[in-house]
C-alpha cells in the first residue's frame, strides 16, 4: 500500500520568487533594525537572521523538498526552529511569521498545514508579548489576521488550481473524443460512399456490360447467315454502351439517373421494360396501379435501380420468356413487383458473391431498401419462376417533404 503524501500544488515561478524575496527582506529588516537601534545583542540577532536565511535558502535548492511532503515538513521544522530563535532575540521576528504561513499551507497537507499555521501564530503572539512584558488583544489581531488571509489565499488558489486541472483534463478528453468521432465519421463516410459506388456500378455498368456481352454473342451467332439480325444486335449493344456511359458520368457526380430526367418513375420503368424487350429475347410488360404521387428522388432512384438489377438477372440467369413489372401506389406505401416465368432458384442456397461470377445484386437491393426503411422479399423455387417485391413506406401527404428535384 502506497502511503506517500501527494506532492504540493505547483505554483507559478513569479509567486515563488515573491515569497523568497519577502522572507529575505523581512529577515534583512529585522537584522537592520537591531543594528540601527544599537541593541546590545545586535550581533546575535544578525547571526540568527543569517542562519534563518541560510536554512530557508537550502529548501529551494534541494529537489527532494520540492517533490516530497515529508522532506518539506522536515525543512519547515528547521526553518521554524531558526525563526523561533530569532523571535526570542528580537520582537521584529514576528514579521517573518506571515510568509511562514504560506510555506506551511503550501507544503503540508491541509490539516497539518492549518495546525502549523495556528501554532506559528500562537508562537508569534507569545514571543511579541514576552518582548513587551504585557499582553493585549491588539497583539493577537495582527498574527491572527495574517493567518486568516494566508489560509484564504492558499486554499483559494489550490481550489482554483484543482478546478483548472479538471477543466484541462476535460478539454483534453473532449479533444480526443472529437478527434475519434471525426475519424469514425470519416471512416463511416468512406464506407458509405464505397457502398454507394458499389451499388451504382453493379446496377449500371456491370449490368450494362453484361447486356452488351449478351447482345454481341447474339450478333456472333447470327453471322454469317443473318447479317440483318447481327447488325440489329450490334446497334443495340452500341446503344447500351452509350446509355451506360451516361449512367457512369451521372452517378460519379451523384446526380439523378438519366432515365428519370424529364419523366416520372412510371415512365422510366415503362421505358426500361420496352428497352429490355427490344434488346433481349424476353417480353417484359409494365403495369401501373393506384394514383401516382410525388416521390423523393432517393425513392425513385432506389426503385429504378432495383428494377434494372432484377431484369438484368432475369435476362442472364432465368432463361425466361416473359416478365411482369408492376408499380403500385398503395396510400402510405409504394411497391414494385417483378415476376418472371423462368427456371427459378432456391433463395436459401444462393452462392456467395464472387468477383468473377457476380452475386452482388440481391445484397445491393436489400441495402437500398434498408437505407430507406423498406423491405425486399423474394419468392422462387426451381422450375416455378421468380417473384421480387420491393416495398417502401411513404410519409402522410400532410407531412411529406418532397425533394426539390422530385417530379410529379
Amino acid at each position: 500500500m502506497n502511503t506517500a503524501a501527494p506532492a504540493p500544488t505547483p505554483t507559478p515561478r513569479a509567486l515563488a520568487w515573491c515569497l523568497h524575496l519577502l522572507v529575505i527582506g523581512l529577515l534583512a529588516l529585522t537584522a537592520g533594525r537591531a543594528v540601527a537601534d544599537g541593541r546590545s545583542h545586535a550581533g546575535s540577532i544578525v547571526a540568527a537572521a543569517a542562519a534563518c536565511a541560510a536554512v530557508y535558502a537550502a529548501g529551494p535548492l534541494l529537489p527532494r523538498v520540492r517533490r516530497s511532503r515529508p522532506a518539506a515538513a522536515w525543512w519547515l521544522a528547521a526553518v521554524g526552529a531558526a525563526w523561533l530563535v530569532l523571535l526570542a532575540l528580537s520582537p521584529e521576528g514576528v514579521w517573518v511569521a506571515f510568509p511562514l504561513y504560506f510555506l506551511q499551507l503550501h507544503l503540508l497537507p491541509r490539516r497539518a498545514g492549518l495546525a502549523a499555521v495556528m501554532i506559528t501564530a500562537a508562537a508569534a503572539v507569545a514571543g511579541f508579548a514576552a518582548h513587551q512584558h504585557s499582553f493585549g488583544p491588539a497583539m493577537a489581531i495582527g498574527p491572527a489576521l495574517g493567518a486568516a488571509v494566508a489560509v484564504a489565499v492558499v486554499w483559494g488558489y489550490q481550489t482554483l488550481y484543482r478546478e483548472s486541472e479538471q477543466r484541462r483534463q476535460l478539454i483534453g478528453e473532449l479533444t480526443t473524443t472529437r478527434a475519434d468521432l471525426a475519424e469514425a465519421q470519416h471512416t463511416a463516410g468512406v464506407l458509405a460512399e464505397r457502398e454507394r459506388l458499389a451499388r451504382e456500378i453493379h446496377d449500371t455498368l456491370a449490368q450494362g456490360l453484361s447486356s452488351i456481352q449478351l447482345l454481341l454473342r447474339a450478333a456472333e451467332r447470327a453471322l454469317p447467315g443473318r447479317p440483318d439480325d447481327a447488325a440489329r444486335h450490334v446497334d443495340a449493344a452500341r446503344q447500351a454502351a452509350v446509355d451506360n456511359l451516361a449512367e457512369a458520368r451521372r452517378f460519379v457526380a451523384a446526380l439523378t439517373p438519366p432515365a428519370l430526367e424529364g419523366t416520372t418513375l412510371a415512365g422510366a420503368l415503362e421505358r426500361l421494360c420496352a428497352t429490355t424487350s427490344a434488346r433481349h429475347r424476353l417480353t417484359v410488360r409494365f403495369h401501373l396501379t393506384g394514383h401516382p404521387v410525388p416521390l423523393p428522388t432517393a425513392h425513385e432512384v432506389a426503385l429504378l435501380r432495383i428494377a434494372q438489377s432484377a431484369l438484368a438477372n432475369t435476362v442472364r440467369h432465368a432463361h425466361a420468356t416473359t416478365a411482369e413489372a408492376t408499380l403500385g401506389y398503395l396510400g402510405d406505401h409504394i411497391t414494385l413487383d417483378i415476376a418472371d416465368n423462368g427456371h427459378g432458384f432456391d433463395p436459401e442456397q444462393l452462392p456467395a458473391p464472387d468477383p468473377e461470377s457476380g452475386g452482388f445484386g440481391l445484397a445491393a437491393m436489400r441495402a437500398r431498401m434498408n437505407a430507406l426503411d423498406g423491405t425486399l422479399t423474394i419468392e422462387s423455387a426451381p422450375g416455378r419462376g421468380t417473384a421480387l417485391a420491393a416495398r417502401l413506406p411513404l410519409a402522410p401527404p400532410a407531412t411529406t417533404e418532397t425533394d426539390p428535384e422530385a417530379r410529379p
